[in-house]
């Protein structure tokens, strides 16, 4: 796995805060945490672009957010479960997969020579 995909990992997992954040952040602190969260996870997002597909990556991002954010509802928030939501994240997870797997990572131009 290369620099860039572990970038898109950590961004997926500030995109989790981030979300999270905005439906319980209630006071200065935790909205800075929010902000902070927001912004970390743009600028990995953005440099993950660089060097691989946009598309791809923001598919991996979106669907990273979503599955983290779903689990963490139920498992924290008690947000009720449901099989047919966890069917459609493995749904979603395949398709992650499936474009993670088809993707090429770009070499940096002059970086072998």
């Amino acid at each position: 796995m290369s620099v860039s995909w572990i970038k898109v990992f950590i961004a997926g997992m500030f995109e989790i805060l981030w979300v999270i954040g905005l439906k319980h952040a209630h006071d200065f602190w935790t909205w800075t945490g929010t902000v902070i969260a927001i912004a970390i996870c743009f600028y990995l997002l953005v440099m993950a672009g660089e060097d691989l597909p946009v598309g791809t990556v923001y598919a991996v991002f979106v669907g990273i957010g979503t599955t983290g954010t779903v689990l963490s509802e139920i498992i924290f928030f008690n947000e009720p479960f449901k099989v047919i939501k966890i069917f459609l994240i493995f749904v979603l997870l395949i398709g992650i997969m499936g474009l993670k797997l088809v993707t090429e990572d770009k070499e940096h131009e002059g970086a072998n020579s």
